[in-house]
């Protein structure tokens, strides 16, 4: 009998199953949207019940097309859009609010009063993290304040929280009935809750937010057996045994296990995450310190990372909000209609600005305007605003590290545009490679997943498995991009200082 792995992709905009061959190939695949809750001007929902049931409308979509069934699955993996916060009722399973998702900006002013003592850097030496409306812990302290209620139940110990990793974790494995309340190292360490060091939760800075700690959910490794799918599911008696943070899986899925080894993945947003080993390494340039995976007993590994808020939704936007495409891919066909910008930079800070900058009064801005301009200009203009933000972090790290990166192997879906892929080539000045399996996010957890239960057997298994499709080499001259790099930076620096407190 045939074995595979199969990796629940809980992402942004949609959940996905992939179930992945012992070669790290896909064999199958179910995705489902779900829907996009914008209540207000910088507010991001989701619906957590509707994730649910698409995770397991998924899981028996990749079954059923390749004819499988839990008998030959050795394990499950978990990956998930971090720092979108869940909190929910361990009694009755109902989540108390919608899912505040990590591109919502409703929590500044919590951010501002926590940083009114000690600054935005308050925490940082501890938890790798800027106090910013990012991750999960201004968001908890959002609902505990704000939903009638809450804030007794979870003192009562009625309520808990988690990331959707834990969420999914929780009712794969039972929810009321005996559901396990865990999550890993690499989510646990986008909370602000996290202490670096010793991987575990900070008594003192979870009294500053004024979180119960009874909430959080245990802190695991990324691959190790968590428990069994319960009940009556698809997958029923099926270890679950590795989870990973959608960017840290990616950069498993990568195989960049070896200090200095990195990746950009291209989602919703994008985000550069470079392996420094067993060291923690404190940003002097706008990056974050995270954990990059640890595997069962082993020691941690940690990284440094470029978080860029919005690249893919951009794109979405220019499609939803503005109907200037009608499905994602055309975006590429209207850039080509044009042989540049025309003059035009979209800087996309939808949620204020993150890595390098972490402004969170930023607001967006399309800047450059003439009478020139057309609707081809700025569907490539959109699609470069991914790279130059891309350019920046990268320079952050180049600046850590105090070597430059020779070059960038990326993943996730926009790098099937060839069009951005040589933009992106020629305004880094050094190659960009893709490999054979771009759904890196998918196959690290994979991965974590089946090397819990000696499915592979180390993680040269996953190097081995890493090839690459295609590499571009940039063409660009240097004074061009030069030019072009001045131009962005000025338009960036026109998106600041935008909110005021009337400002909603």
């Amino acid at each position: 009998m045939s074995e595979y792995v199969i990796a629940i992709d809980q992402g942004t905009t949609s959940s996905r199953a992939i179930v992945f061959d012992h070669d790290g190939k896909i064999v199958s695949s179910g995705q489902k949207e779900h829907e996009q809750i914008f209540p207000h001007a910088g507010w991001v929902e989701h619906d957590p019940a509707e994730i649910w049931v698409n995770t397991r409308e998924v899981i028996g979509n990749a079954l059923s097309k390749a004819n499988l069934t839990r008998h030959d699955i050795v394990a499950v993996g978990i990956t998930n859009q971090r720092e979108t916060a869940v909190v929910w009722d361990k009694n009755t399973g109902e989540p108390v609010y919608n899912a505040i998702v990590w591109q919502d900006a409703r929590t500044q002013s919590i951010v501002d009063k926590l940083a009114a003592d000690g600054g935005a850097d308050r925490f940082k030496d501890k938890v790798g993290l800027p106090l910013a409306t990012y991750f999960s812990g201004t968001k908890i302290k959002w609902i505990l304040d704000n939903v009638e209620g809450a804030r007794e139940r979870a003192e009562a110990g009625d309520l808990i929280f988690g990331n959707t990793d834990s969420w999914v974790v929780w009712n794969l494995t039972g929810g009321t009935d005996g559901g396990v309340h865990i999550t890993d190292v690499t989510n646990a360490s986008r909370t602000m809750f996290m202490d670096l060091k010793t991987l575990q939760w900070d008594d003192d800075i979870l009294k500053v937010f004024g979180v119960p700690k009874s909430m959080l959910p245990e802190i695991k490794s990324s691959s190790e057996v968590y428990g069994k799918v319960h009940g009556n599911q698809l997958l029923r008696e099926v270890p679950v045994a590795g989870i990973l943070g959608d960017q840290q899986a990616a950069t498993f899925g990568q195989a960049a296990f070896e200090k200095g080894g990195a990746k950009n993945t291209y989602g919703t947003g994008n985000f550069l995450i470079v392996n420094t080993g067993e060291e923690i390494v404190h940003s002097k340039n706008g990056l974050l310190t995270t954990v990059c995976y640890k595997l069962g007993d082993a020691k941690p590994v940690y990284a440094l990372e470029g978080s860029i808020a919005v690249t893919g939704s951009l794109i979405q936007w220019l499609r939803d909000n503005l109907g200037l495409i009608k499905t994602a891919p055309e975006v590429e066909q209207l850039a080509e209609t044009v042989e540049d910008n025309g003059g035009v930079y979209i800087v996309p800070a939808f949620s204020g600005l993150f890595a390098p900058y972490w402004r969170g009064d930023a607001r967006g801005a399309m800047v450059g305007l003439t009478r020139f301009v057309n609707k081809g200009h700025i569907a490539r203009a959109a699609l470069e605003a991914t790279a130059f933000q891309t350019r920046e972090v990268l320079d952050a790290a180049n600046a850590d590290a105090g070597v430059d990166m020779e070059d960038m192997r990326v993943d996730g879906g926009m790098v099937a545009n060839d069009a951005l892929m040589q933009f992106q080539a020629d305004i880094l000045g050094i190659p960009v490679i893709r490999p054979q399996v771009i759904e890196t996010t998918a196959l690290g957890a994979a991965y974590a997943a089946g090397l819990a239960v000696g499915f592979w057997d180390s993680t040269d298994d996953v190097t081995a498995n890493w090839s690459e499709d295609k590499r571009w080499e940039p063409q660009m001259d240097a004074g061009e991009r030069d030019r072009q790099l001045r131009l962005w930076k000025k338009a960036v620096t026109r998106t600041f200082d935008w909110v005021d407190e009337d400002v909603k």
